[in-house]
């Protein structure tokens, strides 16, 4: 398990609003998207990052976490874990304060890396999942 219950409590609760959803684009098949709708619906502004940089749920979309031109507080990853690690790296140069693998996406090097840098980080776990059970 990576990311004890106080963290995932942590980044959900007290990490910030502003989550960079790298991978999230308008296709509603896709986990992301309707993962984006739990957290817009507990009050997280969802910013996508996408190689098509398209709005998403009315928020426009960056092909890259660099272009982002306001701060992130949580970027929360759905990529092949073998894209992920430099995702989490990103998520360090943009002064992220944590970083969320999705479910199967795990990189335990990026974890570490993500970790000495000083974020907070989970792997292998949804925020879908987690919000709700936290009230």
């Amino acid at each position: 398990m990576y990311g004890d219950e106080a963290t995932v409590r942590k980044i959900l609760t007290e990490s910030g609003d502003t989550w960079a959803v790298v991978g999230l684009s308008n296709n509603r098949q896709r986990a992301a998207y309707g993962v984006a709708e739990v957290l817009r619906r507990f009050g997280k502004r969802v910013v996508p990052v996408h190689p098509k940089a398209e709005p998403v749920h009315g928020e426009q979309g960056f092909a890259s976490l660099a272009d982002i031109p306001f701060d992130v507080d949580v970027v929360d990853v759905f990529v092949n874990s073998d894209l992920a690690g430099p995702v989490a790296d990103e998520a360090v140069a943009k002064g992220a304060k944590a970083v969320w693998f999705q479910l199967g996406v795990v990189d335990e090097a990026a974890y570490e890396r993500t970790r000495a840098a000083g974020l907070d980080m989970v792997m292998d776990r949804c925020p879908a999942i987690e919000l709700p059970a936290l009230r």
